[in-house]
């Protein structure tokens, strides 16, 4: 993996349509490029990493021209990657959002929030959401293997919800046919007893090279499902419109069971 520092432009993006799974009015990606390589995921096939080394600065500058209002941190590239260990540049925008007083979610499968807990106490409605896609080290190992164990990730929920900090889960994306049934229930009554106040979720979309890459690991380690995929998805990036529902429907039934919310 490599890593090139490079000066932008601009850094907050406005959400032009009303985000109701994240609930944000602006996004920030501290990095470009994600060295997660998590396979259902387009932010990982390019093996350079882009450091915003001016993050900081044109945050300072863009917060002062418009409303306080609530920042995703992290919509498409982790901010909490390997790289934010040596460059710092996540733990600078939340210093920052935190002296304007605006309001922050931050989206991360990574443990190294945790360091950042002095900040994040400090910031006005800061909300965490960490990513668990599976408990099974198994699938884990396929599909995002350079990404914290599960136990480690719930453990990070519980800690920041001890400190105060509102903080749930996203089982984003579900797996068709491989994280179905009693493993969500086993990821909802994880998430419960670790103290996340809600669960958000999300079907699997596959488009374009992620959809090419994401067949090959079927092909190699779920053989007998690459035909399933292939009638779900049919020529859409996303699962026919009853698979949807029926999932939504399933997810909203364990969350009530385990008296968690379903969304912020």
């Amino acid at each position: 993996m490599q890593y090139k520092q490079i000066r932008s432009k601009s850094l907050l993006n406005k959400i032009t349509n009303k985000d109701q799974l994240f609930i944000g009015d602006y996004t920030i990606d501290p990095y470009q490029n994600c060295e997660f390589g998590c396979l259902y995921c387009d932010s990982s096939f390019d093996a350079t990493i882009y450091i915003k080394s001016n993050a900081d600065i044109l945050l300072e500058k863009q917060l002062q021209n418009i409303e306080k209002s609530m920042i995703i941190v992290g919509s498409v590239h982790d901010p909490y990657q390997k790289a934010e260990e040596k460059y710092k540049i996540t733990r600078n925008l939340l210093k920052t959002i935190k002296k304007h007083d605006f309001s922050c979610h931050i989206l991360t499968k990574s443990d190294l929030i945790l360091r950042d807990i002095d900040i994040l106490s400090g910031i006005n409605d800061c909300m965490v959401t960490i990513s668990i896609t599976s408990l099974d080290d198994f699938i884990v190992n396929i599909f995002e293997k350079n990404v914290p164990s599960p136990r480690v990730r719930l453990q990070t929920v519980k800690k920041l919800s001890n400190h105060g900090i509102k903080t749930g889960i996203a089982v984003i994306p579900i797996l068709p046919f491989i994280v179905e049934n009693k493993e969500l229930e086993n990821i909802v009554k994880s998430a419960y007893e670790n103290q996340a106040q809600y669960v958000l979720y999300k079907h699997l979309e596959l488009k374009g090279d992620q959809k090419n890459v994401f067949i090959e690991a079927l092909k190699k380690f779920y053989p007998d499902l690459v035909n399933k995929y292939e009638k779900l998805y049919k020529d859409s990036y996303m699962p026919n419109h009853d698979y949807i529902l029926s999932l939504n429907k399933n997810m909203d039934k364990l969350c009530k069971k385990y008296n968690i919310r379903n969304k912020i």
